[in-house]
């Protein structure tokens, strides 16, 4: 398995990105990068995954199967929450975007019918994690356990330039009752800078006991890393850079988000209670944030 995959590598058409449980090689996760043109549209369908419609720049009206949504977006994946909706699985939809816009469409394999569902961007959790160097955003989409799909799992972490997360390292490889077993996809997006270089990030990927993995990847604007199994973190931002990604899981248990640090690390989150929150989260759009201390 190719754990690391370049920024069009996987384009396909207007998909910058196709990433099918086929091309990551492995059974339950997805993801897809639709951009579209001003006035264009795009004809989908689900088969055997349901699906999420998630704008990353720019608004679309998306119908399916007689239902119908508008979906206001947002200027880019930095500027807060944005509204989306769910898929079930097996259904024919239709992405129409007037002034045009980039949309993720997370996936993963289902049998079960959920009904088609809008969320508005003010009814998505927003969630301040870790501290100090650590402080990140959170914006949880499905990841609440009452979300009504069967396996779909997805939310965006914003870590703000110099600040690491997904830290302590953390794995999701196992069915136990403090953790799932989840095929995970990063998706990365980072900030520009003044000139409109966007500079690069870095991700840490390693094995458990028994189960050997190795990466550590420069990443770029635009690229995926892949998570079958593994503790996974540090993600470092450079500094003069914020960064974004995308996590998409989906796995065979039950469906929700639950992981086991690291315990080499697990003590770095006793620090936390001394150190403030970043204070370049504290004005984040879209509603009033929870402090956790999860991921």
């Amino acid at each position: 398995m190719r754990l690391h995959r370049r920024a069009g590598e996987l384009a396909l058409g207007e998909l910058e990105l196709e990433l099918t449980r086929q091309q990551a090689g492995w059974t339950w996760a997805s993801l897809r990068v639709l951009a579209l043109p001003a006035g264009g549209s795009r004809r989908l369908r689900g088969d055997d995954e349901e699906l999420l419609v998630l704008p990353l720049a720019g608004s679309c009206d998306v119908a399916c199967d007689g239902e119908r949504a508008t979906l206001t977006g947002r200027d880019d994946v930095f500027s807060g929450p944005t509204d989306f909706c769910y898929v079930p699985v097996g259904a024919e939809l239709v992405i129409e975007s007037e002034g045009g816009g980039r949309f993720a469409l997370p996936g993963a394999r289902a049998t079960e019918q959920f009904p088609f569902c809008y969320r508005a961007a003010g009814e998505v959790e927003i969630e301040l994690r870790g501290a100090g160097s650590c402080s990140r955003r959170v914006l949880a989409y499905t990841i609440a356990d009452d979300f009504p799909a069967e396996r779909l799992l997805a939310c965006e972490i914003v870590t703000p330039a110099g600040n690491w997360s997904s830290f302590p390292p953390h794995k999701h490889d196992e069915q136990r009752d403090d953790e799932r077993e989840l095929e995970e996809i990063y998706y990365y997006e980072i900030a520009a800078d003044h000139s409109g270089r966007r500079g690069v990030a870095y991700q840490r990927l390693y094995g458990a006991p028994g189960r050997p993995i190795d990466l550590l990847a420069e990443v770029g604007h635009g690229d995926v890393v892949l998570v079958p199994h593994g503790y996974h973190g540090p993600t470092m931002a450079l500094p003069g850079y914020d960064l974004y990604y995308l996590n998409v899981m989906a796995g065979p248990g039950e469906r929700g988000w639950r992981a086991s640090d690291d315990p080499s690390y697990h003590w770095v989150r006793s620090t936390w209670q001394h150190e403030e929150v970043d204070a370049r989260l504290a004005g984040i759009a879209g509603g009033p944030a929870s402090t956790r201390g999860r991921e």
